[in-house]
């Protein structure tokens, strides 16, 4: 492939020059990093990654190339990927193209060659900057610049109904058996099957899957759909999604959620879809220094003391000394000690920050599944 130069500039000031791969061009976003070893290609596609350019801590990057199978969603929505090293040949029984042809063919833009572990401390000592990535075969470091500091800030920004469906379906899939190939679910599902309406403010598919694995029927809806208009539904449950941007300008998801508490609709909340029913339920949520991005993050279980592994991706979390009377803090992280898990007391309805469908540990989190379930029954 053809070498094209690379620049990240920060809003600060600080560049990072590199070698282009994807396509040319300029990617604006917030610069976060991953510390994840494994996953590029379920990171890429994850729709919270949506605004944001995504620094991955792994020394490699790229060595199993891309496997349509794996996507989170039908596309990527990283605005751009920054890495230490991206070899030129992926090797992998189950890849159908490379990084830099996945990158190229969606016109999405990345940058290899750059010190990952300087800009993750510089990240870690500053928090989260905007930034902009430039690929090109000649490169203008100052405009660069000019360009990052022009980019909107994350907070404030509604992002969800930028990355949600814009029609309503019906998801079958349940999860890939690597024996067959094959993914289970749809064909001989119970008719008495709980429903679930999962709200979509980016949704990912391994979420929806691990769903129709516990025999519900899924019936995802656009991030504006009304309440009136999932009660038709007749759902036993909701599923409030994952998705990127801050919940606060969701206004139009925290008066849904407000009325599924109203009429004890079960309901559970993933990552964004957490902290709107905090928000729903009267709380507050706050902007965090750099987040949480990565797949090796401990929370404890409050309830029970154990300490689980969890995979981690937001910017924003639920401020826990601003919860209300009768929401119950269930879980918390070791890192940090932020709120990670919620419940309503006297409702059917719990949230979690992390995202218990990624298999960080690998399955320490699918119990979040079962017991949304069991509060369907």
């Amino acid at each position: 492939m053809a070498q094209l130069n690379a620049v990240l500039a920060l809003e600060d000031g600080t560049t990072f020059s590199g070698v282009g791969l994807g396509a040319p061009g300029q990617r604006t976003g917030e610069v976060v990093f991953n510390t994840a070893m494994t996953g590029y290609q379920e990171i890429l596609t994850d729709p919270s990654y949506a605004g944001q350019l995504v620094t991955l801590t792994a020394a490699h990057v790229g060595n199993t190339g891309i496997t349509l199978d794996d996507n989170e969603s039908s596309q990527i929505h990283a605005a751009g990927l920054i890495v230490r090293h991206c070899p030129r040949r992926h090797s992998s029984w189950r890849a159908t193209q490379s990084l830099h042809q996945a990158l190229l063919a969606q016109g999405r833009s990345a940058i290899a060659e750059v010190d990952t572990r300087s800009l993750t401390r510089h990240l870690r000592e500053h928090g989260a900057l905007n930034g902009c990535l430039l690929v090109a075969e000649r490169i203008d470091a100052d405009l660069a610049v000019a360009q990052a500091r022009a980019c909107p800030p994350m907070s404030g920004q509604d992002l969800a109904t930028t990355v949600s469906t814009t029609q309503s379906y019906v998801w079958t899939e349940g999860s890939l058996d690597l024996r067959t190939g094959q993914h289970g679910g749809g064909r001989g599902q119970p008719s008495d099957g709980k429903h679930v309406v999962c709200y979509d403010y980016g949704v990912k598919h391994n979420m929806l899957r691990l769903l129709v694995d516990r025999g519900c029927r899924i019936t995802v809806v656009p991030a504006k759909t009304s309440f009136d208009e999932v009660l038709a539904l007749k759902p036993d449950g909701v599923l409030l999604s994952n998705g990127p941007g801050d919940p606060q300008p969701c206004d139009y998801a925290i008066d849904t959620v407000a009325q599924l508490l109203a009429h004890d609709v079960p309901t559970l909340g993933i990552c964004l879809g957490h902290q709107l029913l905090a928000l729903g339920a009267g709380a507050k949520t706050v902007k965090m220094k750099f987040g949480h991005h990565g797949a090796n993050h401990p929370v404890q279980d409050l309830e029970t003391g154990r300490v689980i592994i969890t995979s981690q991706n937001h910017g924003f979390a639920v401020d826990e000394a601003s919860l209300p009377k009768g929401v119950v803090a269930t879980h918390r992280s070791l890192f940090d000690g932020s709120l990670q898990g919620i419940r309503i007391t006297g409702k059917r309805a719990m949230g979690f920050q992390g995202h218990p469908e990624a298999s960080p540990g690998p399955h320490d989190l699918y119990g979040l599944f079962d017991q949304f379930v069991s509060m369907m029954e």
